[in-house]
């Protein structure tokens, strides 16, 4: 299930960091983005410039609205302006227990100053013990450290607003002191701390999870990645892994894979050149590099697309001679012959086709419905073929009339042509772009087959003493028709899952295989011209 997530920050117009970071970075990683506002400011790259602070409850009606209503898998806490917001969220957690919490502790302006009072640092020490996990900064980590111990921190703790701040003990300049920092914070207030250290110099920004409870650390290396756009990247960090602690249900897989979506994305913000300072991250780069941000077609949209564009291809087979003639039964016998014996040297390799994407196939009911249609174009079809042309195409037959049928030893040029296609297709090992190649055999024969029994070429088609009346009916046979139905329904599901590149080359394919049927189709009276002008010339 989708985790829901809510956020519970302020506001940054700009879009870089608070709720607007925070609900892009909760879907970048597949969840669900809810967010009750704790203040709004006005800032932009280059920093802030005003705050408000809605009144506090205000906000106690947010949480309340969705709490009434709606599951939530985890919560992320941010920017808290002052101790009346604190201690209102600090209450709200302690009624409705989600079962995550995230707290990346806004204290520290980039300028170093700190951003609460003594009254809301004391909120916020009571609000510590009801996080999960929480996320400072190097100066908010030396913030936490300095803060009194556990026995004053409990929630409720009466503190004088007047008291003086607790002192920050000396920002870390080691990895070292921001483990140490970490590891005091996390004994301290019971709860998880990922020390982090981009703010430190040097090629590398590790961060640790640091756990006292089980005593243990975990690090997670990484070089270090230059760029302007890290603005937000605090905010956006921890609403990942919000996110990914309530899908996975592991802190350390949760924060592993945060952080590659978090490194993916600073790598791509400075290209969106967003605002003069620092920059955002770019949320969504890798949805857009491995997906595309185009809404895929359904499968009806698809088969619709597809359809249409071949739609010259089509016209152009309805007005083939070939085509006409045999309709109406002008067709002479010499040709039908000849189309027959290519049809049956296509149809061999044709099922060797049909078997490769049987064995490529990711379910079984495509599986068999491939290797179904790979035995009945051997079985069937080629028995159909053999009872018109003999028991074999490639030798000079006698067909029921007494007449020599056309004797074939190769495949002509489309035949050749329009297998080659086919089985270098199969040989890529594409199983969407096999089926797209494979489906005009299914779909043009059908379709010429139901509009022939339509009477759509002529009532000669529907003739019963028709000489061509038992081919033409294997064209409109109910069963190839249900057979057709499900290999279009197998390839259209197919590209509408497929990436926007993928689904090109599928279509690229299919095209290519309605141009080869056009000119299968085309070939037969071709070459008996071919061969009457040939004749005429010698005579």
């Amino acid at each position: 299930m989708t985790a829901r997530v809510l956020s519970i920050a302020g506001s940054d117009p700009s879009g870089g960091a608070g709720i607007q970071a925070d609900l892009k970075s909760i879907s970048a990683v597949g969840g669900y983005g809810m967010a009750a506002i704790t203040a709004l400011t006005a800032q932009n790259t280059r920093g802030v410039r005003e705050v408000h602070v809605p009144p506090a409850s205000f906000l106690a009606a947010q949480l309340d609205a969705i709490s009434d209503d709606i599951t939530i898998d985890a919560v992320k806490l941010g920017m808290l302006a002052n101790a009346e917001v604190i201690r209102t969220v600090a209450e709200w957690l302690a009624r409705t227990r989600p079962p995550i919490v995230v707290l990346d502790p806004v204290m520290i302006a980039t300028s170093g100053d700190r951003l609460l009072d003594t009254e809301a640092e004391s909120a916020l020490r009571e609000l510590l013990p009801l996080a999960d996990l929480v996320t400072p900064n190097l100066g908010e980590l030396a913030v936490l450290a300095a803060f009194p111990e556990a026995g004053d921190a409990q929630p409720g703790a009466p503190v004088a607003p007047s008291a003086p701040p607790v002192a920050a003990l000396p920002v870390a300049t080691t990895w070292a002191e921001a483990i140490a920092q970490a590891e005091s914070v996390s004994a301290r207030y019971g709860v998880r701390v990922l020390a982090k250290g981009g703010h430190l110099g040097g090629d590398t920004a590790p961060d640790a999870l640091v756990d006292a409870a089980t005593a243990t650390i975990i690090d997670f290396g990484g070089d270090r990645i230059a760029t302007t756009a890290t603005h937000g990247t605090g905010c956006s960090l921890s609403s990942a892994i919000a996110t990914l602690a309530a899908e996975l249900g592991d802190w350390s897989a949760a924060i592993a894979e945060a952080r590659r979506w978090l490194r993916e994305s600073l790598r791509h913000g400075e290209a969106l050149a967003v605002g003069s300072g620092h920059g955002p991250i770019d949320h969504f780069a890798g949805l857009r590099a491995r997906g595309g941000t185009r809404t895929a077609p359904t499968p009806a949209e698809v088969e619709a697309e597809w359809w249409a564009g071949i739609a010259g291809v089509r016209h152009a087979i309805d007005e083939l001679p070939f085509i006409r003639g045999l309709a109406d039964g002008s067709l002479a016998r010499e040709p039908f012959l000849g189309y027959l014996a290519q049809d049956a040297l296509y149809l061999r390799d044709y099922a060797r086709v049909l078997a490769e994407a049987a064995k490529l196939a990711p379910d079984a009911p495509a599986q068999a419905f491939w290797a179904n249609s790979a035995h009945g174009s051997i079985v069937g079809e080629l028995e159909l073929h053999e009872s018109w042309i003999g028991p074999a195409a490639g030798r000079s037959e006698r067909d029921g009339s007494g007449e020599s049928a056309v004797a074939v030893t190769d495949p002509d040029g489309a035949t050749t042509a329009y297998l080659d296609h086919l089985l270098a297709t199969a040989a890529r090992g594409d199983y969407a772009v096999l089926t797209a190649a494979l489906l005009p055999c299914f779909w043009i024969y059908t379709d010429l087959g139901e509009r022939l029994a339509a009477g759509e070429f002529g009532a000669q088609a529907l003739d019963p003493m028709h000489p061509y009346a038992s081919w033409l009916a294997t064209y409109a046979d109910p069963a190839f028709a249900i057979a057709t139905r499900e290999a279009i329904a197998i390839t259209t599901a197919a590209a509408s899952r497929a990436t926007p590149a993928v689904r090109e080359r599928m279509q690229r394919a299919f095209r290519i295989s309605a141009e080869h049927e056009l000119a299968f189709f085309a070939v037969p009276l071709a070459t008996v011209s071919a061969t009457e002008q040939t004749a005429a010339v010698t005579a």
